[in-house]
């Protein structure tokens, strides 16, 4: 039984040789059994609504997915309990490798009445969504390969507008603009990323900080609006330098 959950793991690609705890007792062995084929078993029937699974995809309780032959996943795709994704959009929900949407995590391109489509996401490999993070994705979102984003995170790919004060703002529609997380970035719990915005690769967004402008490649950012407070590629140079003048 701990083999086969090893194995399980192993293939999921989370880790690079993942092994249970030996404090693990049999009975709670027995339980995390039953909940892996619980997931594996709602994952089987998401998998034949899908648009294309590659792999395997393991589904939490209460996860509601609507419209699901817009969401593409390439090898295991893990959407955690009380998720909701409406994958409804222009360019649907493509998902890379090994991606993980968190528990109580929304996804949300368009509404539910099918007015105005969103553009869609696209997730790049190894990259997952925080517990209770929103994505809305009406424009055009792009998270790149070993992204993490913890949990509440919001990114918001519109504003609305208001330049008439003699209008209801409601009635003035919103301004769609593309939000694009590169490769290899950490954004850190209760963070905001407003629309138009690139966050270069490499990058980390501290928590609570919001997002207003793009952040050059490895910066280290936080605040109100966001501020970038160092370099983490001018960091490990100084570093290396400081160990070579040892």
């Amino acid at each position: 039984m701990r083999k086969l959950l090893e194995r399980v793991a192993n293939r999921l690609g989370k880790h690079g040789s993942f092994e249970l705890d030996p404090a693990i007792s049999a009975g709670d062995l027995v339980i995390l059994l039953a909940h892996l084929a619980a997931r594996v078993w709602r994952g089987a029937w998401l998998r034949l609504r899908m648009r294309r699974a590659a792999g395997l995809v393991m589904v939490g309780r209460g996860v509601r997915v609507r419209h699901a032959r817009h969401l593409s996943a390439g090898r295991n795709l893990i959407i955690d309990d009380f998720a909701e994704v409406m994958a409804l959009s222009r360019q649907g929900i493509v998902c890379g490798d090994h991606v993980t949407i968190g528990a109580f995590a929304t996804i949300k391109p368009s509404n539910y009445y099918g007015r105005d489509l969103g553009q869609g996401l696209t997730i790049g490999d190894r990259s997952n969504i925080g517990a209770y993070s929103y994505v809305g994705c009406s424009g055009k979102i792009t998270i790149g390969s070993d992204v993490m984003i913890s949990p509440r995170v919001s990114l918001y790919a519109e504003n609305h507008v208001f330049g008439d004060a003699t209008r209801p703002m409601r009635d003035q529609g919103v301004k769609r603009a593309p939000i694009v997380i590169e490769d290899d970035c950490w954004i850190a719990s209760g963070a905001i990323i407003l629309a138009g915005v690139t966050v270069g690769r490499g990058s980390v967004v501290g928590a609570g900080s919001v997002v207003t402008h793009d952040l050059p490649p490895y910066s280290v950012a936080v605040g109100a609006p966001a501020r970038v407070l160092r370099s983490r590629r001018a960091s490990a140079l100084a570093e290396v330098d400081d160990d070579a003048r040892a």
